[in-house]
């Protein structure tokens, strides 16, 4: 199937960690994605507010975090989005970033929403893992008030159960009928949330969910990265290792162009 528009990838580490580690991931990134004429937004979160213990890791600082991302911006002439988590957070982080990420688990907070909008930057809603597809309607007419069309939707996999998710690749067709980007999120949708002190894992269904979901259509590709994933501050059990990133996006747009 051929496709006029570049496939958008979203990708980057978890949480930022160090600048030489950020710097690493966005160039390896932001090279493949030229080759492959794939559109390329650089992700990483200034921190982490919803860990799953009280001692996880959160970030290295958040004006150190914000300043790091701003740089790897600049230096590598690429789009930044990153999480935010509160309204107070909004501005501090849209000053840093091009794009504003809303958690799946904040998407139905009204007042997140709304503030994320006003600031006029592309706004990335995950759909929350207890929403229906059919619900992010009402997350984007949220952002729409505040005057800002510049809205995407992430699938990233609905609660199955206390300790896993699973997709419904039909919340992909439903929420492209809203007239917005569609993004499939392939390594959160892969998570066994809480299972012990840290969320585990099931990264080896990656690579064929990511086949199912270019299948399907989608507008976008979201994944986290790692140069070393077993010793990742936040996610290690999900995150691609970088090494491993070139031959999936190859992969990835062999069955696209299918």
């Amino acid at each position: 199937m051929q496709t006029e528009k570049p496939l958008l990838i979203i990708a980057g580490p978890c949480v930022v960690e160090s600048k030489e580690m950020l710097r690493e991931t966005a160039g390896t990134l932001k090279e493949i994605c030229s080759a492959l004429n794939f559109d390329f937004i650089f992700k990483s979160s200034y921190k982490k507010a919803n860990r799953t213990g009280a001692r996880s890791f959160t970030g290295i600082g958040d004006e150190k975090a914000l300043t790091y991302l701003a740089e790897i911006r600049e230096e590598f002439d690429v789009k930044v989005i990153t999480d935010i988590h509160s309204v107070e957070e909004v501005k501090t982080a849209a000053l840093h970033v091009d794009a504003l990420q809303i958690p799946a688990f904040l998407s139905r907070q009204t007042e997140i929403l709304i503030a994320a909008g006003e600031t006029g930057k592309l706004i990335n809603i995950k759909k929350g893992q207890f929403m229906a597809p059919e619900d992010m309607q009402k997350a984007i007419d949220k952002v729409l008030i505040s005057g800002n069309n510049k809205i995407m939707l992430t699938e990233r996999g609905t609660f199955f159960g206390y300790h896993d998710l699973v997709v419904d690749f039909r919340s992909l067709i439903i929420m492209r009928q809203f007239g917005f980007p569609v993004i499939y999120d392939a390594t959160h949708s892969l998570q066994q949330p809480s299972a012990g002190e840290q969320s585990g894992g099931l990264p080896q269904f990656i690579k064929p969910m990511a086949r199912a979901a270019v299948a399907v259509g989608i507008d976008g590709l979201f994944f986290e990265t790692h140069p070393d994933p077993a010793t990742a501050k936040s996610d290690a059990s999900t995150q691609m290792k970088l090494s491993e990133v070139k031959s999936f996006l190859e992969e990835i747009k062999r069955w696209r162009e299918k």
